[in-house]
């Protein structure tokens, strides 16, 4: 183990055990009484203060092993000078236990302690229950206290790794939420530029635009308009680069059904759901031939089925812009003659439909707009943000029908 990160009371531990070490070798050499006994026990000593300090033997079993094995040795050569020295076997059980692996280590201490017991009776001391007993229950205190002891540290060290694990995953968690908090605020901020400003300004340009075929020739005012529409076109572009919140103010003063039958008062259309890209009669050309002159829109009827049920403030901004964004398309591009929207309130669902008689597209062949629209990609979203259902029926010729189904959330 690396003395740097002992804890204080293993540095205690630690110290009593050299003290111990040395105090029962001044011992074996004192009772000795010889030149040889104190050398043996000066050389048994030095060995074990080597050992303490070589890093090898804490860092390598092998090393450890060799430095266990001559210190062993030493202290059986002392053994046969001085039975004192069978003493000195109880710090040798902790050294060993520590430094060698559990299958070894405990043939090792029980092989100590015999040697223990056989150097006793082999000086000739009278026999008695204690020469057996103390060595061997000395080793048995020795292996229980030992592993007892590394069971704990490996507990506290994996309690230590996954409290280590808990603060890392939390953490990484908050960043996770964090960014994708932000993720999603952006796309939501996104679509809301998109449903209203975007389309805002569209709408502005294509009245202007029939203004502006509207005066006579010559009209000092055509300059106004012509610099107007070119201000809205700019600012469309720079709406579209902009991430802010905006909160919609159709449901700020009414119901969702009342906000639904604004937009499809006549004129509504085109200057609520402005800038369409794809949804109901969308197919992505630019209005050309066949299509109704810039300005003019269907007649849209709005009709409520089931008994109406308060919905929360994002069920009733999701219905909202998706009405808004699929009569936008219905404008600007399905040359309709007539179009409906009904909100249909169910058992466990409530439902949009935007139907027109317009042109009608492939679905299968519509793309993402390249000049940044969101459309029929952010119509699923917002339906399937909050658990719901978004498919659009459409055919060349045969018109368009949006349907949204969000599930009613329960106590509604």
């Amino acid at each position: 183990m690396d003395p740097r990160s002992l804890t204080p009371a293993l540095r205690a531990l630690r110290l009593c055990l050299h003290l111990l070490m040395a105090g029962l070798l001044v011992l074996a050499a004192v009772r000795a009484d010889s030149a040889a006994g104190t050398v043996l026990a000066g050389v048994t000593g030095a060995v074990y203060a080597a050992g303490s300090y070589l890093p090898s033997v804490r860092s390598s079993q092998r090393a450890a092993a060799v430095w266990l094995a001559v210190l062993g040795a030493s202290w059986v050569a002392l053994l046969c000078l001085t039975p004192e020295a069978l003493w000195v076997a109880f710090p040798l059980y902790f050294l060993q236990l520590h430094l060698l692996p559990v299958r070894r280590s405990v043939p090792v201490v029980v092989l100590t302690a015999v040697a223990a017991i056989l150097s006793y009776v082999g000086h000739g001391a009278p026999l008695n229950p204690g020469v057996f007993i103390g060595p061997l229950l000395g080793a048995a205190v020795a292996v229980a206290t030992v592993l007892g002891y590394q069971a704990l540290y490996r507990e506290s060290e994996r309690r230590r790794r996954l409290i280590e694990e808990l603060i890392a995953t939390r953490a990484e968690l908050a960043a996770a939420e964090r960014h994708a908090g932000t993720l999603a605020e952006r796309e939501r901020l996104a679509r809301e530029i998109h449903d209203t400003l975007a389309q805002g300004l569209s709408s502005i340009q294509l009245l202007l635009r029939a203004a502006e075929r509207a005066l006579p020739p010559g009209s000092p005012a055509a300059g106004h308009i012509d610099g107007a529409r070119r201000a809205a076109q700019d600012n469309l572009a720079e709406a579209r680069r902009f991430v802010r919140a905006l909160t919609p103010p159709d449901l700020e003063h009414g119901s969702l059904a009342a906000a639904l039958e604004r937009l499809c008062e006549p004129g509504a259309g085109a200057g609520a759901a402005h800038e369409p890209r794809t949804g109901a009669g969308a197919h992505e050309p630019q209005a050309g031939a066949g299509a109704r002159p810039p300005g003019a829109g269907p007649r849209v009827r709005f009709s409520v089925s089931g008994t109406p049920v308060e919905l929360p403030t994002p069920y009733e901004v999701a219905l909202l812009r998706i009405a808004q964004s699929a009569l936008a398309n219905t404008v600007r591009h399905a040359a309709a003659a007539r179009a409906e929207i009904t909100l249909s309130f169910m058992d466990a669902s409530v439902t949009l439909d935007v139907v027109d008689d317009g042109a009608g597209f492939d679905p299968g062949a519509v793309r993402p707009s390249s000049d940044g629209g969101f459309g029929l990609p952010a119509m699923r979203s917002r339906a399937e943000s909050l658990g719901g259902t978004f498919t659009v029926e459409s055919a060349p010729g045969q018109g368009t029908a949006v349907a949204v189904s969000l599930p009613l959330p329960a106590g509604a």
